[in-house]
């Protein structure tokens, strides 16, 4: 491979240090590679616990976009963070050899308090507070975020007797501290110690590249520890504990579920030869479910709320959380944006009027301009946030509005002489924008400047209500489902009207915003609870 292969990370100390791992040995290859620094959810939201955030993808999904997008060729990962479901397009293409799995008891300062009738112990982490609690039913735990250097000062900075850490992430970075005591007797999360890489499931030379570096030992382990996960329906922040080894042509496998305060714990373990290792996650996620795991999954939350929704796109943790507390919800993207290259001759040219209705369309600019200087007059825009993202990476916009039909009539009413605007917009566009102003004289030159992907899940539960936000999500649904008697909860005018074709019961947002769909869901099934 030629080009440089450009390598997709979060910019903490511990997933730099992954980042550099991987592309020393793809460098050894001899490929050319270049570090690119991506943040995540994770990341950025550091004042609540992981099991707050959502069930998955809360390290991975920023990753997981601009791989999709083209931004960069591969993303490497803590295997224990990514969702055991990757999203469509995208698949494992190496898992590294992996690192010592255990954690670890990070004291504060000595062994002594464990002879004190109480202590304090920092966690983050569901597993590893069930876990301890389990051990330990008279100790008290506060969480614990950031990454490993924040954890380290946090607890430095207080009053607590230890703080639990995975080993190989102070290990590999050299901030390991002397006072600690390796927890020999906690199961640790599924793939933890193992660095993976994603890649586009189409770069097929690409996969063939990343195959030569994986290590097939940790990935067959590994492997083994994530379906037992996937099939107890657990996401990376449920008290589940697994871990797989191989000895002498031998695999055991462990593996177990946690109460939340630690009182119960339903337990598997078994040795096999390698030879027989097909359905032993299978078997082992099984015998825990039909011994009481079911009913310990319903009551932490991870399987059933009072009412449960599906969206048809990804929405933010904000967003998501004013959800009333009865309210559930899972999410897939059914529509994928994939940003295309704008040609040259199309940046080149002299825009005195510029119209934006997507932050897509923004970011696609962006991108293609790399640096160019743009000749752009006025900038239009539909939405606030749009407008945000314009200003921070383009410049001052002229006027916004809040749909694009009321952007196409404040430019009619602005202007008495024929103007040329440059539209960027999508390959599936509906607004009635260039029709409108073409019919006053105007000239708009439509640019393509991403191209709107239909990538849809056949639903495998079922949900009170379905929550659209295109009328292409809406076609991208049904293709691979039938509509029932979901309510279909719909952002505008235009995808109600698609889902009315599908669904006997559809609500419209009052305004054209993700806020305003949550609260027409929320509004909905307080009016049911008080019928």
């Amino acid at each position: 491979m030629k080009t440089v292969i450009r390598i997709g990370t979060r910019s903490s100390q511990l997933a730099l240090w992954q980042a550099h791992t991987v592309s020393d040995q793809l460098v050894h290859l001899g490929h050319e590679t270049e570090i690119v620094k991506i943040d995540s959810i994770g990341d950025e939201v550091l004042n609540k616990p992981l099991y707050e955030l959502g069930t998955t993808g809360v390290f991975t999904r920023n990753l997981d976009i601009a791989l999709l997008n083209g931004r960069i060729d591969i993303a490497v990962h803590s295997l224990k963070d990514v969702p055991t479901q990757l999203p469509k397009g995208i698949e494992q293409a190496a898992v590294l050899k992996r690192g010592n799995h255990q954690d670890i008891l990070v004291l504060k300062n000595n062994e002594e308090f464990f002879s004190n009738p109480t202590a304090t112990i920092a966690t983050g982490s569901q597993r590893r507070k069930a876990q301890w609690l389990y051990r330990f039913p008279n100790h008290t735990i506060t969480g614990l975020r950031g990454n490993v250097n924040t954890r380290l000062s946090k607890l430095r900075s207080n009053d607590w007797d230890g703080a639990i850490f995975a080993l190989a992430g102070l290990k590999r970075i050299g901030i390991l501290p002397k006072e600690n005591i390796k927890l020999d007797w906690m199961l640790p999360a599924p793939a933890q110690g193992a660095v993976m890489i994603a890649a586009l499931s189409e770069n097929e030379e690409l996969l063939e590249i990343c195959a030569e570096i994986n290590d097939r030992e940790t990935e067959i382990c590994t492997r083994l520890e994530r379906e037992f996960l996937r099939r107890l329906e657990g996401g990376c922040s449920a008290p589940i504990g697994a871990l797989a080894q191989i000895r002498d042509e031998q695999l055991t496998f462990k593996g177990a579920l946690f109460s939340l305060d630690g009182k119960r714990k339903i337990e598997f373990s078994k040795t096999v030869a390698t030879s027989h290792i097909s359905d032993l996650a299978e078997f082992a996620a099984d015998y825990i479910l039909e011994r009481g795991g079911k009913k310990l999954l319903r009551q932490i939350g991870q399987v059933e709320k009072k009412y449960r929704v599906f969206s048809t796109k990804h929405i933010s943790i904000a967003q998501s959380s004013e959800l009333n507390k009865d309210v559930g919800i899972e999410m897939s993207d059914f529509i994928t944006v994939r940003h295309q290259r704008i040609k040259a001759a199309d940046l080149k040219k002299e825009m005195p009027h510029v119209i934006l209705t997507s932050q897509n369309a923004v970011e696609s600019l962006v991108d293609s301009a790399e640096g160019k200087d743009l000749n752009i007059g006025s900038i239009y825009c539909v939405g606030r946030r749009t407008k945000r993202l314009i200003e921070k990476r383009l410049g001052k916009v002229t006027h916004s509005a809040g749909s694009a039909r009321k952007l196409a009539e404040y430019l009619v009413d602005a202007f008495d002489e024929p103007q040329d605007f440059t539209f960027f917009c999508g390959d599936l566009r509906r607004d009635e924008l260039p029709s409108l102003l073409e019919k006053h004289k105007h000239t708009v030159h439509e640019v393509v400047s991403y191209l709107t992907l239909m990538t849809p899940d056949q639903l495998k539960s079922s949900y009170d209500g379905l929550l659209f936000f295109s009328p292409s999500g809406v076609e991208s649904y049904l293709q691979k489902n039938n509509p029932g008697a979901e309510i279909a909860f719909c952002i505008g005018g235009t995808t109600a009207g698609a889902a009315r074709k599908a669904f006997q019961k559809v609500v419209e947002a009052k305004s054209p915003s993700v806020e305003a769909v949550l609260q027409s869901v929320n509004n909905h099934f307080e009016t049911k609870q008080g019928s």
